[in-house]
């Protein structure tokens, strides 16, 4: 069945505009509560990132909640894999993220995690969205939710974090700057890594519930490029609004996307024969990546783009790592969700394993050339179904004659298309990026 509400990454958008507004969230959270009470007594966790609409949020899904008897646990401003982490340790029946991830202020949405830490399966998902369409009703007022607070949310996250690498592991002598966008990472990630030993500068670490992604964190890397050059730091570490993304930038001020830190990870396990299995990329992974793990023997698979499917087929194989370019970076071996603090520290001990800075560790993957371009559509049917776009694709893959690719696709997320060309010869590349690129906007008009 198509899904009318859930998307790849649950339901996302626009401030005040249907389905992101106060009624629908407290119809939501009745239905969340309904479907939940199926397995028995209900307990919810309920986190959020530091957006100003999240307070909204919070309280009319708390209201929904509690009206269909499912008792409520409020965590306050926390990573969205902490939220993962919490609903498994407290065992809840079900764990509620109010994000955007890596949008503006103005968008925000909600994330599901099941009580074992991992998205919810589809029938769930299908059955909140049939409650959705049906009349709200009100349990009898002595079964009515309670609500209660985590007051050492924090503290349990950070001692999990830490706990992903071993006992005794200090990295006194390494200076890392941390920009953490602003977002739910502001208060967990520098304590994470300053009592592991770094010396930590941090960077946008003062929300105003409306600064939030702006000109900072993982998709706007410039002011941690500038401050790694100015501190002199070994290498600075960028999240997204709700810390389940990671990018690094390495001591030259040169940014190591996620495909380089999957693959940094994966080396590390596969030296240590902790691999177990292979890696999973996605359809817009570089081609390098690719060829990298192939010469040391690695298999790796590519999955759709989303987090969520990376994770299905990660769980599908038995494997533990996988991940997407944009930063989420899995670990199954410590989690059950992409999780940017825990990732990031797996590079720390990979860089302290081979004594090696990050600038030289990564140059064992050599990436393609690679030309991703954003157009902005304003819905209707879809440019990518225009026989014009089709063809063009077509004649690009065959101009390039089995050494790139081509990738259109629809983000999950934003109304954008996305437009992906790769190969050997970067001029050519960007070329046929922006011939594409123009065309999908032409027929979008």
């Amino acid at each position: 069945m198509t899904k009318k509400y859930f998307g790849t990454d649950g339901i996302r958008g626009r401030v005040g505009e249907y389905p992101i507004t106060p009624d629908f969230m407290l119809k939501l959270g009745w239905a969340a509560g309904m479907a939940f009470r199926k397995m028995g007594a209900c307990k919810v966790l309920v986190g959020k990132d530091t957006r100003i609409s999240g307070y909204m949020f919070e309280s009319a899904l708390e209201a929904g909640l509690t009206s269909a008897g499912a008792d409520v646990m409020l965590l306050g401003p926390m990573p969205t894999p902490a939220i993962a982490y919490l609903t498994r340790t407290f065992h809840a029946e079900a764990g509620i993220v109010i994000s955007a991830s890596h949008n503006p202020h103005d968008d925000n949405g909600i994330k599901f995690f099941s009580g074992k830490g991992t998205k919810l399966p589809d029938e769930l998902e299908l059955m909140i969205e049939e409650l959705l369409d049906t009349p709200m009703t009100v349990v009898e007022s002595s079964k009515i939710g309670k609500v209660s607070r985590i007051n050492d949310a924090s503290g349990r996250y950070i001692e999990f974090c830490k706990s992903s690498v071993p006992t005794g592991t200090s990295f006194t002598g390494l200076k890392v700057v941390i920009d953490c966008a602003h977002g739910a990472t502001y208060k967990v990630a520098p304590s994470v890594f300053r009592e592991l030993g770094a010396e930590v500068v941090v960077l946008s670490a003062q929300p105003n519930g409306l600064n939030i992604n702006e000109n900072c964190g993982s998709t706007h890397m410039g002011q941690l490029q500038a401050a790694v050059l100015a501190e002199h730091a070994d290498l600075g570490i960028a999240f997204d609004g709700d810390g389940d993304r990671v990018l690094m930038v390495d001591h030259t001020g040169a940014i190591v996307d996620g495909d380089e830190l999957l693959f940094i990870i994966a080396r590390d396990l596969h030296e240590r024969g902790k691999l177990q299995g292979g890696v999973v990329g996605t359809l817009m992974s570089n081609l390098g990546l690719e060829l990298a793990l192939a010469d040391l023997g690695i298999p790796f698979i590519r999955a759709n783009v989303g987090d969520r499917y990376v994770i299905a087929e990660l769980l599908e194989r038995n494997w533990v790592v996988g991940g997407e370019n944009s930063g989420h970076v899995v670990c199954f071996n410590h989690t059950t969700t992409g999780d940017a603090i825990i990732a990031a520290l797996q590079v720390l001990m990979a860089l302290k394993a081979r004594s090696e800075g990050l600038a030289q560790t990564r140059q064992a993957l050599r990436k393609c050339p690679q030309v991703l371009i954003n157009v902005r559509f304003g819905g209707g049917a879809s440019p990518l179904d225009h026989s014009s776009v089709k063809e063009a694709s077509e004649r690009v893959t065959q101009a390039m004659a089995g050494r790139g690719r081509v990738l259109l696709r629809k983000s999950g997320t934003e109304p954008l298309v996305r437009v992906m060309v790769e190969g050997e010869d970067e001029t050519q590349v960007r070329g046929y990026a922006e011939e594409l690129a123009k065309l999908v906007t032409e027929v979008s008009a």
